[in-house]
Formats: C-alpha cells, sequence, structure tokens
C-alpha cells in the first residue's frame, strides 16, 4: 500500500543497551498517529546522560533529517527535558523531538471522542509534562534566573497549574466512573452478563468483538441498552479503539454484554497506565475477562506480552480470565501447538480462534458460558391478576424461560425459569407484590 505522501515526515531512532533494536512497533506507532517514516536509525549503548545517544549518533541522526527533509524525529525511548534539549540543538531549526511517551499521547489525543477519553488523555499529558515541569522550576531557582536554557522565560506557578489540574480531573473521572459502575449494576440487576476483551492493541479485539456479535444475528437496528454502540471499527493499525466499545451477544441462551477496551502497548510507565484507570475499570469489574493474545506473533513476544498483561489484570482483577489465542488463520497446526507449549504457565488452557474467519468461535462462545457465574432455576407461582403478564413479558426479557403454563382454573401462573441470582431475587420480589396486591390470591 502506497503511504501517503501528505503526512509529516519523520526519522525515526532507537537506543537498546544491548542485543539488537527491533523499530517496528514504533513505526507502527508513528504511522498510525499519521506521520511518514522516512529512515529509521538505531544504536546499541548504554544511555548518555546528555544525549540519551551518543553524541556522534546524534549528529548522524541530524544528517538523516537533512536528507529527508524530515520534519520531526521521533524516539523509541523515554527523553528526559534536558535530552529532549541538547538534541534539538544539534538538529536543523524547526525539527521537533517526540519521544516514545509524547507520540502514543499524540495518538491518544486523536483518538479521544468521549468526555471520559478526553480528560484520561489530559490526565496523562499533565503528568507527563508535571516532571519536565519541576526540572524547569529547579532549573531557574538554581541559576536564579528565568527561562529554561534558553527557552524564554519560565513561569514558575505552572508546576503548581498542572499538580491543581490533575486534581480536578481526577475528581472528575471519580464521578464519571461512579455513574459507569451504576449502569454495569443496573446491566446485571437486568440480567446481562458483563465480558471485556483485553490485550495488546492489533491483537484482534475489535474484529473479536464484531464477530462475537456478528455471528450471533446481533440486528444493529433492534431496539438497545442505551449505552451499546452500533460500530466497532476494525482496521489493521494501532489505538483504533481508545474509549469502550459495548455490543450485545446472546450466548446460549444468556444475554451478555462484550466490551471492548483500549489495547495494551509494551514498556508502558505506570503513570500512563494510571491515567487511564477509569477506562481499564470496564475490565477489572467485568464478570469474565477474555485475554486477546496475536498467535501469529513470536513465542518470546508472546510471552512478554501474557507476562505484562498478567501484571495488569490480576492485580486487581477478580474475575475469571481466559486466554484467546487469535489469528490462528495466520499459522500453522503445528506452531499453534508449540506456542500453546512454551506460553502454557501463563496460558493454562487458552482458545484458540480466527476472529477474521470464525474458525471456533462457536468454542469460544461455549468456553464463555461455561466460566460465566451459574444461573440458579427456580418456579414461581404467580396470581392471575391485571399485573401478572406484564411480570411474566419481564421474566422473559431477563431470563432463560423454560416453561410457561396456566392452571385449569385460570387464577395461577407457573413460570419455570433459569437467571442471575440478582433476576431470581427481584422475580421474587415481583410475585410478593402480586400476592400482596392479590389478597384472595
Amino acid at each position: 500500500m502506497t503511504e501517503n505522501t501528505d503526512r509529516e515526515r519523520t526519522v525515526v531512532a532507537k537506543r537498546v543497551d544491548s542485543g539488537e533494536a527491533e523499530t517496528s512497533e514504533i513505526v507502527d506507532l508513528a504511522r498510525a498517529a499519521g506521520y511518514r517514516v522516512m529512515e529509521t536509525v538505531t544504536q546499541t549503548r548504554t544511555e548518555d546522560p546528555a544525549y540519551h545517544f551518543g553524541e556522534g549518533k546524534v549528529e548522524e541522526i541530524a544528517a538523516r533529517i537533512v536528507k529527508t527533509d524530515a520534519t520531526t524525529l521521533i524516539v523509541d525511548n523515554e527523553l528526559g527535558p534536558y535530552q529532549t534539549f541538547n538534541i534539538g540543538n544539534k538538529l536543523p531549526e524547526g525539527v521537533r523531538v517526540v519521544d516514545r511517551f509524547r507520540l502514543i499521547l499524540e495518538i491518544f489525543g486523536q483518538r479521544a471522542q468521549t468526555r471520559k477519553a478526553q480528560l484520561q488523555v489530559e490526565l496523562a499529558e499533565l503528568r507527563y509534562e508535571l516532571p519536565r515541569a519541576e526540572a524547569k522550576a529547579s532549573l531557574a531557582k538554581r541559576d536564579e534566573r528565568p527561562g529554561f536554557m534558553g527557552l524564554g522565560e519560565y513561569d514558575e506557578s505552572r508546576e503548581q497549574d498542572i499538580k491543581s489540574r490533575i486534581s480536578r480531573i481526577r475528581d472528575e473521572l471519580e464521578q464519571i466512573e461512579r455513574d459507569d459502575q451504576h449502569r454495569r449494576e443496573q446491566r446485571r440487576e437486568s440480567g446481562f452478563d458483563l465480558v471485556a476483551l483485553a490485550g495488546y492493541t492489533n491483537a484482534g479485539k475489535s474484529t473479536l468483538l464484531r464477530r462475537l456479535a456478528a455471528d450471533l444475528d446481533i440486528d444493529e437496528n433492534e431496539d438497545r441498552h442505551p449505552d451499546l454502540d452500533t460500530t466497532g471499527e476494525s482496521e489493521d493499525r494501532l489505538f483504533t479503539t481508545l474509549g469502550t466499545t459495548t455490543r450485545k451477544a446472546d450466548i446460549d441462551c444468556r444475554d451478555v454484554l462484550v466490551t471492548d477496551t483500549v489495547g495494551f502497548i509494551s514498556d508502558l510507565p505506570h503513570w500512563l497506565v494510571e491515567s487511564f484507570k477509569s477506562t481499564l475499570d470496564a475490565v477489572y469489574r467485568a464478570d469474565l475477562v477474555l485475554l486477546v493474545v496475536d498467535v501469529s506473533e513470536p513465542i518470546a513476544e508472546m510471552h512478554e506480552k501474557l507476562a505484562t498483561c498478567h501484571d495488569t489484570l490480576y492485580e486487581r482483577n477478580e474475575a475469571p480470565i481466559v486466554t484467546v489465542f487469535n489469528k490462528v488463520d495466520q499459522v500453522t497446526p503445528e506452531a499453534v501447538e508449540q506456542k500453546k507449549e512454551a506460553v502454557s504457565a501463563l496460558a493454562p488452557s487458552p482458545v484458540v480462534v480466527s476472529a477474521k474467519t470464525g474458525e471456533n468461535i462457536d468454542l469460544l462462545c461455549d468456553r464463555i458460558h461455561q466460566e460465566l457465574p451459574d444461573y440458579e432455576r427456580e418456579r414461581l407461582v404467580l396470581p392471575m391478576t391485571e399485573d401478572t403478564m406484564s411480570v411474566v413479558s419481564w421474566i422473559h426479557d431477563n431470563a432463560y424461560v423454560e416453561t410457561v403454563e396456566y392452571a385449569d382454573d385460570g387464577n395461577e401462573v407457573f413460570v419455570e425459569f433459569e437467571a442471575r441470582p440478582a433476576i431470581i431475587q427481584r422475580s421474587r420480589s415481583k410475585a410478593q407484590t402480586l400476592v400482596s396486591t392479590n389478597p384472595s390470591a
């Protein structure tokens, strides 16, 4: 596919302490942010305190930028404020220096559409900026002069402004999360099981979400819960999903809401993960988590990503976690078995599927049904009143009804069904209300 020549041109650079630097992910990230990658430059050496790279390597990077007429340098490492300044001084005038986490924040900013997503992006940006503001304030005080390395006068109140804004955003996000939790509980009370998709970006979560719904003939024009979305984009790019997308699926007579969440990426610092805690709460508070893994990736990469996901998920999550090996259509059966064995400690019983072709989706649905909380069986005897059929209709909407029978004299209705414990309790309460309002029953 031809790359869009209107994109901002960039050179990508990466340093590693040892071994060979891998640049495929940072190139994908750059393209996801809208950059046109002209060249990649790597270096294996210990970090230089002043330039991050060796000074000679920075001069080589500058030459590559001139050669390609690039306007941005993207560095696949975290740069300190002094390193960013020093590297910038070596580059042609006007060339921006963007480190890995600033690039990720750019992508998040482009994808943020909801109020919650926008607040989380702003929180992450402020967390990124805070240590840089503190460094500038410290330098200004030390030198007893305004400004930071000749960058102009620095407002010493900036550090306090950032901290105040962080506090206000946290308060607003906490309120949003309380509202989200209330909606989740309403969904459970309405008989829905909550399933969350987690995993690394580009593992195929959005495609799997669409497959689970489409494979089960979900009508996008039907009456939906007000929080349900009819779209779940499926594209071969990073961070297609920044917020959450929820769709309804009926799995073995159960009403299930499946939520796709923001994808993990490697080497995320704690402050960035913490900024998106509200989004991750959709995972932490689910009844079941499907951890989606790209089985076409090398074993070492799969192992590393599984370990990172487990560190993130098991810290706060209490629901069962089922590992889903996706993209089985891209590997041989022998390779799948080899990889299952290699990562068995982290994924002891994975479900192997292809969200793209639909292979083994039925097995995944069976597994989802097995892992979700057990339904309870109930048999209610309802007096026949003018409100009885509305209660029977409610039970149909919120439970799996096996039989509805009527007494020969027409005075009672017998309903046998299976449902979540909360639905059982509510149905009993409704039945009791019918009895209390009809003393002759």
